[in-house]
């Protein structure tokens, strides 16, 4: 693998914006997306990040990002680590960079003391569940995502 794993850098912004859409489109979820490079930008280095990002580059252009941010387990009583995305440009897979990015937020789950470090994947995506569980990962097969997003979530919040 000749492709660095780094922190992103405000520079950055551009290309995981680009990578964002791209996983968008593979995961045929373009109709949801909504963010703007600029509130990107702002969640990755704005006054209050609430998001941190690892880019993958190779020969100079960036093919691959992880983007992530802390939650917290009452259970436990510490925070884990959040994987909100991994995404590598299908010519870059198969030479260890989605691994290595996975590794390198494990790292910093690790040196941050997390008590976990966990995602969710898409029940069709068979080839990442395969990645994942080859990593080590288990897929919660009795846990559900629960969301309220627009409309319900104004109406949810009425009564608050």
């Amino acid at each position: 693998m000749s492709a660095t794993i780094r922190a992103a850098e405000p520079a950055d912004t551009g290309a995981i914006f680009a990578l964002t859409y791209e996983l968008a489109q593979f995961e045929n979820l373009t109709h949801v997306f909504v963010v703007t490079e600029q509130s990107l930008h702002d969640a990755l280095f704005g006054a209050r990040p609430s998001i941190e990002a690892l880019v993958a580059e190779d020969a100079g252009r960036i093919v691959g990002y992880a983007l992530f941010f802390h939650n917290f387990s009452s259970f436990a009583g510490r925070r884990g680590l959040y994987l909100e995305d991994v995404y590598v440009q299908p010519a870059q897979r198969g030479g260890g960079l989605g691994t290595a990015l996975l590794r390198h937020v494990a790292a910093l789950a690790v040196k941050r003391q997390c008590a976990r470090f966990e995602w969710t994947v898409l029940d069709w995506n068979q080839p990442a569940i395969s990645f994942y569980q080859k990593m080590g990962a288990t897929v919660l097969p009795d846990w559900r995502v629960v969301r309220v997003t627009g409309d319900a979530l104004e109406q949810l919040a009425q009564g608050a």
